[in-house]
């Protein structure tokens, strides 16, 4: 499960089975986990157990770190 980003407390991962799914993260932090669609465009999966103010922490995270999650996607599933 490599983590790409540890931020606010936050954890933006993949699974090492994702390279089979379209581009997308993991979040989580403490009991609360969620999947955010990065392409075609960012699209929430699931938030499950965040705060609103987390959730909207989580947004802006997600959008201003898209390109490096993508890389860091194509730099990890390149090797599958």
């Amino acid at each position: 499960m490599p983590k790409v980003l540890d931020k606010d407390g936050f954890k933006f991962f993949f699974y090492s089975g994702d390279g089979v799914e379209p581009i997308h993260v993991h979040i989580s932090k403490g009991k609360a986990d969620g999947k955010i669609w990065l392409e075609p465009e960012i699209n929430e999966e699931y938030l499950e157990e965040f705060k609103a103010q987390e959730k909207a922490q989580i947004r802006k995270i997600v959008s201003t770190n898209k390109d490096y999650f993508i890389q860091k996607w194509h730099e990890y599933f390149a090797n599958d």
